[in-house]
């Protein structure tokens, strides 16, 4: 591939998930390169771009959506200016990766999915767990029919102790929309909805539960504690979400959480021929012969190239082929939708029906 055809990234965000992002691009140099970055801490996009070779720093995120030499944005900073920048880059003719969540809010999901609407370019959300390499064997085998059809399935991540960043952007509702729910919990939704085949969530019924985090109490590794910060987030999340084909999924997350658990994020689905159990880097099909029970071991390749560069490539082909991402802003703005529900059930303490208008 020429120069002249490689598409050329910006990214927003100089922190470590910029960092993750401009490594596995930096892969992918026969197909794209990274000419530009920007970061509220100039200090700290000056020394991300000297050290990947990125020319161009600009001083704003506008200057740098508006920059000619810019063909996609890639936004890896905190949820509350996800929407804000998703739309104003679409606005401007580029195409668009958007860290997860899609918005901090459903509403804020709604302003992405209409510009994407009125936009040709490509809008992708970074759910990279839908590109680990067990989700995808399992994916292959729904698709196929060998599940048959899936009416329920069971998704969580628990972390025993692993509040990140407490004080931080992390634990203030205003900047990150929620704890843990909206943290992990969106991937494990996100995967769930994904492996189901999209079924279209209609109702919810949650709870959500902070007893850790106000006692400063189940602190992660993850961030550095800001003990003048606040925090106002979960730290527990559990709900029933149902479909309007009649399947149902349970959902049940924590960044903290007094029980025994190893910290993996697991999924399991049932279906009428078979089902199917996800734990990180392992899985299992499941289903009966001759009368017995009988499981299929599922592993991730030794030479497995990574989920997130798989991400990477499937952007630049959806760029490059001009179709609709596996992670769009319909899925992004479904998973945002079913948060807010659960959220809202939590406050009332009543089921919540989803409001597709958009």
């Amino acid at each position: 591939m020429t120069n002249e055809n490689k598409i050329r990234l910006g990214m927003i965000g100089a922190g470590n998930i910029g960092g993750v992002h401009i490594g596995e691009f930096s892969k992918l140099s026969d197909e794209c390169e990274i000419v530009a970055i920007t970061d509220i801490d100039q200090a700290k996009a000056r020394k991300r771009a000297e050290a990947n070779g990125i020319p161009i720093v600009t001083a704003t995120n506008e200057e740098l959506i508006g920059h000619p030499e810019v063909d996609a944005v890639i936004v890896g900073v905190p949820n509350q200016h996800h929407a804000p920048l998703a739309v104003q880059a679409l606005e401007a003719g580029k195409h668009v990766l958007l860290e997860k969540p899609m918005g901090i809010s459903g509403d804020a999901a709604r302003q992405i999915l209409q510009a994407s609407r009125k936009s040709d370019k490509v809008l992708m959300v970074a759910h990279q767990m839908r590109w680990e390499s067990v989700p995808l064997q399992i994916k292959e085998q729904v698709d196929r029919g060998e599940l048959g059809r899936i009416y329920a399935a069971k998704t969580g991540w628990f972390r025993r102790k692993g509040i990140p960043g407490w004080g931080t952007w992390f634990t203030q509702t205003e900047q990150s929309g929620g704890g843990p729910l909206i943290d992990i919990g969106v991937h494990m939704l996100d995967l769930a909805l994904f492996l189901m085949g999209n079924p279209k969530p209609v109702s919810v019924f949650g709870s959500t539960y902070a007893e850790f985090g106000p006692k400063r109490r189940g602190i992660g590794a993850w961030g550095t504690p800001d003990w003048n910060g606040v925090y106002d987030v979960e730290d527990l999340a559990m709900a029933l979400i149902k479909m309007e084909d009649g399947s149902s999924l349970t959902l049940e997350v924590s960044w903290a959480v007094h029980m025994d658990t190893d910290n993996t994020p697991f999924i399991h689905l049932m279906g009428t021929e078979g089902g199917a159990a996800y734990r990180g880097a392992s899985g299992k099909l499941l289903t009966e012969k001759f009368d017995r029970p009988s499981e299929t071991e599922l592993r991730k390749p030794d030479n497995d190239e990574g989920e997130r560069l798989r991400l990477s490539r499937h952007f630049l082909a959806c760029i490059h082929d001009g179709k609709q991402p596996i992670s769009s802003a319909l899925t992004g703005f479904t998973n945002n939708l079913v948060l807010d529900a659960i959220y809202e059930s939590s406050r009332t303490g009543d089921e919540v029906k989803l409001n597709w208008n958009a």
